[in-house]
């Protein structure tokens, strides 16, 4: 009986130790994705979800996911940099941390991990058990700046994972950060690696920093159109929500090929169930499960009630004890209390339109500069990362809406230079980082059917081309970010040596007052949307 036990044992090891197939008779692969981290190690408030996102629930979501799946690829699709003050004080060694904890099978680069010298680019890289991946970023010796690709055999099967960084990053990435590098077209670099990778693995998966746009002809639509050969494209860039995959039909294969994201700042995890025959893939599922999100729903007699938009999402322990010294350091330097909100100022819309916090932020620069003679103020609109909540204003929440550690900068312009310097914003259209908010000593219509920008006046009158203009901006407009090349041509460059922020908080405390959102009506745009929203 003993003897009879021990050889059913044996077979059901042996049993096991093979791989199971799929219902269908072909092997499974769960890809979980997400995207835009931007500086979110722990939870935070996202308007209805009081402790939303975080990567210790982010850790026990995919702890959960690999208990119950056995091949499982884990992948983040860039801008990993950037965002809260506990991640951004500390060059986002607690969001690397996280990522190693979690078991990350590879990053790639996206235009937010040019924000820092790429000296700290390459800390990061080397504390990461994980590869970043870029087959399109070049040195100005011909090297690859990163990885291009990663290959992973799973037994059953062999995944190439291949990355690709937005081109765009030369022009909308830090000009000083990136003046050694050569960013190689997408698509170009695609045609020559993907049937490379195509005879070294049976599935093909392009990790990209491109987004998805309306037009097939930009972003990862462009890439899945014309590059043959691909079985899935795990996107970042454009913080797109989907509830289902973006679907792109291949020109020369006529192959559909799926698009996904995971939206932003890890408030949801992406999942795409795969399923594989051969060199055959077959997407199954797609799901972006939420993070201890919160939806808020108005019933018919007014009563708001706030509900769970998914299950709730313990915390791991372990990883929470790891990062919360990080947040314990930022709450004791940043804690100070400078003013009061009456009521919140949104940053929703300031890369469409004038807004009340655009309004602020560039009037501070102004007052900043008044001894050296600014005319007004400009402040891209992708440069505010967050809202202004309802309540006491602290120095961490300044932080947060102005992440970067961009000086205040004033620059003499010919009249001349500075229409052209508003045209080229109005050229980028609604949706774009570089939306201008200004402040006051100025106004202007954007024409969105034009994308050019009309009635400008300076102090109520035309601009004079034959005359000079003072221009307070931040340093990373000044060095040429967003395109705006004009003001490279300054006459002359004044450098304040101040933080944005800093001066944004000695602005408020000048004010002495509660602060009340107001817009002034400095910018009136006409004409139909410009399309989908750009990417941050």
């Amino acid at each position: 009986m003993g003897r009879f036990l021990a050889l059913a044992f044996g077979l059901l090891l042996l049993v096991l130790s093979f791989p199971v197939p799929a219902e269908t008779g072909g092997s499974r692969l769960v890809v979980l994705h997400t995207n835009d981290h931007h500086g979110h190690p722990l939870k935070f408030s996202y308007y209805p979800s009081p402790a939303a996102g975080g990567l210790p629930a982010r850790a026990t979501l995919v702890r959960g996911v690999r208990r119950e799946n056995r091949n499982v690829l884990l992948l983040d699709a860039g801008d990993l940099n950037t965002g809260r003050p506990e991640s951004d004080l500390f060059s986002a060694r607690p969001d690397i941390l996280g990522y190693n904890a979690l078991g990350y099978d590879a990053m790639v680069l996206g235009n937010h991990e040019f924000d820092h010298p790429l000296r700290v680019l390459k800390e990061q890289m080397a504390a990461a058990r994980f590869p970043f991946l870029s087959a399109n970023i070049r040195t100005r010796g011909g090297g690859l700046l990163a990885r291009p690709y990663l290959l992973k055999d799973f037994g059953e099967f062999r995944v190439a994972v291949f990355g690709l960084t937005t081109k765009d990053t030369e022009h909308i990435a830090n000009p000083k950060n990136v003046k050694d590098l050569l960013f190689d077209d997408e698509i170009q670099t695609a045609r020559r690696l993907v049937p490379f990778l195509r005879r070294k693995a049976d599935i093909v998966i392009a990790l990209t920093h491109m987004g998805i746009f309306e037009s097939v002809r930009i972003g990862s639509k462009r890439l899945a159109a014309q590059v043959e050969g691909i079985d899935l494209i795990v996107d970042g860039h454009s913080h797109t929500r989907l509830e289902s995959p973006v679907m792109v039909r291949n020109r020369r294969s006529g192959k559909m090929v799926p698009i996904v994201q995971a939206w932003k700042w890890g408030l949801v995890l992406g999942r795409v169930d795969l399923e594989i025959h051969g060199r055959a893939v077959r997407l199954v599922s797609f799901r972006a499960v939420p993070v201890n999100l919160k939806t808020l729903e108005r019933r018919a007699d007014g009563r708001k009630i706030i509900r769970n938009a998914g299950r709730p999402v313990p915390e791991d322990p372990a990883l929470l004890k790891m990062l919360q010294p990080y947040l314990d350091k930022v709450n004791t330097s940043l804690s100070k209390v400078i003013g009061y909100a009456e009521s919140p100022f949104s940053n929703e819309a300031s890369r469409h339109r004038e807004t009340a916090l655009g309004d602020l932020v560039a009037d501070s620069m102004l007052w900043a500069t008044r001894e050296l003679g600014a005319d007004f103020a400009l402040q891209n609109g992708g440069g505010i990362r967050s809202g202004l909540p309802r309540g006491p204003i602290t120095r961490k929440i300044l932080h947060e809406i102005l992440p970067f550690d961009n000086t205040v900068v004033v620059l003499t312009l010919k009249g001349r230079d500075l229409i052209d310097l508003l045209n080229h914003l109005g050229a980028k259209g609604m949706g774009s980082g570089a939306f201008p908010q200004v402040s006051r000593g100025i106004t202007l219509t954007l024409d969105a059917r034009t994308r050019r920008c009309r009635r400008i006046r300076v102090h109520g009158r035309p601009i004079d081309t034959g005359r000079v203009y003072r221009v307070a901006t931040n340093s990373f407009l000044a060095d040429g970010g967003d395109g705006c090349r004009s003001f490279l041509k300054a006459l002359q460059r004044r450098d304040t040596g101040k933080l944005q922020r800093e001066i944004l908080a000695a602005y408020i405390q000048t004010l002495g007052e509660a602060l009340r959102p107001r817009i002034h009506g400095r910018i009136r745009v006409i004409g139909a949307p410009l399309g989908a929203s750009r990417p941050e």
